[in-house]
């Protein structure tokens, strides 16, 4: 399995190898296109040497800010990022031993529990903890008993609504009309 969602190789194999550059790129995903945060995770590791919890979260904040805002930027709002960035690494370092992948394997949990566990980290509510757990479903091989029911309605098959449902430039597209129709039927 390889993750097609940002359309650099590199960064998509990041992604793929490495659950908490996934997590990273799913946190980050918010006023940027979709591509820019999940390309974020291998700025990071550039500028900083490491996608490691504990690298990460014990990085002087400043710098971090720093890393953040060269250019090309990791995130339009490089400060209150870098620092969600940081508080999600700090969580994942005291919950889970720094090991992002432990959210939807340790234990063997079914749908509904990833769910909760997604929820309780930094900068994951509602809403995101559900893409990211169809993400790991759709894409990343998760096979937690009922976990498209918790992950609805983003968990749905034959759905292109969010960056779960990106396998190829195709399906980019079809995702970004989605959201264009969303945002319209909001407006309306």
């Amino acid at each position: 399995m390889t993750l097609h969602i940002t359309g650099d190789e590199a960064a998509d194999r990041l992604l793929t190898d490495d659950p908490l550059a996934l997590l990273i790129g799913m946190l980050l995903d918010q006023q940027v296109a979709m591509e820019t945060a999940f390309s974020g995770p291998l700025k990071i590791e550039q500028r900083v040497g490491s996608v490691d919890a504990a690298t990460l979260s014990g990085y002087d904040p400043e710098a971090f800010v720093e890393v953040f805002r060269t250019p090309p930027a990791v995130h339009r709002y490089p400060g209150s990022m870098a620092g969600r960035v940081q508080s999600l690494c700090a969580a994942l370092e005291q919950d889970w031993g720094g090991d992002a992948a432990a959210l939807w394997t340790r234990d063997d949990p079914d749908g509904r529990e990833v769910l909760r566990r997604l929820k309780a980290l930094p900068g994951f509510g509602e809403q995101k903890a559900r893409i990211f757990l169809a993400l790991l479903g759709k894409q990343y091989g998760f096979t937690g008993e009922g976990w498209r029911e918790a992950s609805t309605p983003y968990g749905d098959e034959g759905t292109h609504r969010s960056v779960a449902d990106i396998t190829s430039p195709e399906s980019l597209a079809k995702v970004r009309e989605h959201k264009r129709a969303m945002k319209a039927q909001a407006k309306a």
